[in-house]
């Protein structure tokens, strides 16, 4: 946005106003001044006229020459008061005409300049503002795009399956495992979606509790064991003494490195690590796997939504992580061990930080 009015020259609406009742008045009394000078030089009849109906107490006729002057300064005073009222009211309509087309979906940034300091900085923040919601209602956007798409897929194989089953071209036992594996699919996904759902609405009400985030990663690491010796993984842990309590939604981070620790054991070779540690003012949790790494396409995309690498299931499950990251004032990152596997950090600010 352009703005040619220096901040120098930006006034106070209160003061613009004050300004304009004093010079209103002011300018009121100097035309009555004004006027009567100039009848005293011009019309000095006229005046002597007046004084000699005053003191014949002909109040009527005299009442008449002052309200005709008074009339004259009003309507002056009024045509000087709607100019200046109008370069008030005049930003505030074409404010309140932008926010209109907000609302109704025109997310353009506007450059409009205002005199004014308030107007000013309410135009900028609504811009500001702007910017973010147009951000947003793409995403939005992509996401119920890639969520159709995803929904679609195993839905398609579904109703394949079942068709095939109902015209006699299927075997009804193999027909029944993908039908299974789908559903699983799609139950997984719609869990997903909706878990995304729960952590990007701003009215939800999240109640947080200090947890260590040993424990946390201790009991996801459990949870996960089963399926880990079931691919040939093992599990190693190295944490700190000291407790990484943190003011979290236990839920939440929970599902956090659930997510983390599945991830590394979907791309593991033979070993994931998970270690936790205070960096600063905030708690960290690192996961490690031996696998392949991340490339460096993957690594500029592996937190966004429906993004996904070699192997990946829904390609949430890191959006959830990073949705969930943010939520908490901290962050996750990705990157590539000395090894060669993938590194994924999660930071979160420690209690009274």
């Amino acid at each position: 946005m352009s703005s040619g009015i220096s901040a120098r020259r930006k006034v106070r609406i209160r003061r613009r106003v004050m300004i304009a009742f004093s010079a209103v008045l002011f300018g009121a009394l100097f035309m009555i001044g004004l006027i009567f000078s100039l009848l005293m030089q011009t019309q000095p009849g006229l005046i002597e006229y007046y004084y000699r109906l005053v003191q014949a107490r002909a109040y009527g006729r005299a009442n008449l020459i002052l309200i005709a002057l008074i009339v004259t300064v009003f309507l002056i005073s009024a045509v000087a008061t709607y100019l200046l009222s109008n370069s008030l009211t005049k930003p505030i309509e074409q404010l309140g005409k932008y926010a209109q087309d907000i609302g109704k979906g025109d997310f353009e940034v506007n450059d409009f300049e205002f005199r004014d300091q308030e107007l000013d900085d309410l135009n900028t923040a609504l811009n500001v503002s702007i910017e973010q919601l147009g951000r947003y209602d793409a995403d939005q956007k992509t996401f119920f795009q890639n969520a159709s798409h995803e929904l679609r897929t195993p839905l398609m194989a579904i109703q394949c399956q079942a068709e095939g089953i109902q015209v006699g071209i299927m075997d009804p036992a193999e027909a029944s495992a993908t039908i299974l594996a789908e559903t699983s699919r799609l139950s997984e996904l719609v869990t997903d979606l909706l878990y995304i759902a729960r952590i990007d609405a701003i009215s939800t009400a999240f109640e947080r509790q200090e947890a260590d985030l040993r424990g946390l990663a201790l009991t996801s690491m459990a949870r996960q064991e089963a399926i880990a010796v079931g691919l040939g993984l093992t599990f190693a842990s190295d944490f700190d003494e000291e407790p990484l309590t943190a003011s979290c939604v236990i839920d939440l981070v929970s599902r956090a490195l659930d997510n983390l620790i599945s991830n590394a054991i979907r791309y593991a070779a033979s070993r994931v690590t998970v270690s936790g540690f205070t960096e600063g003012s905030q708690a960290v949790i690192r996961v490690v796997d031996d696998g392949p790494g991340l490339t460096s396409e993957l690594l500029g995309h592996v937190f966004e939504r429906f993004y996904k690498g070699p192997g990946g299931n829904t390609g949430i499950g890191l959006a959830i992580v990073k949705s969930i990251a943010e939520q908490h004032g901290g962050k996750v990152t990705a990157a590539n061990s000395a090894d060669g596997g993938a590194v994924f950090t999660l930071s979160l600010p420690l209690e009274g930080t």
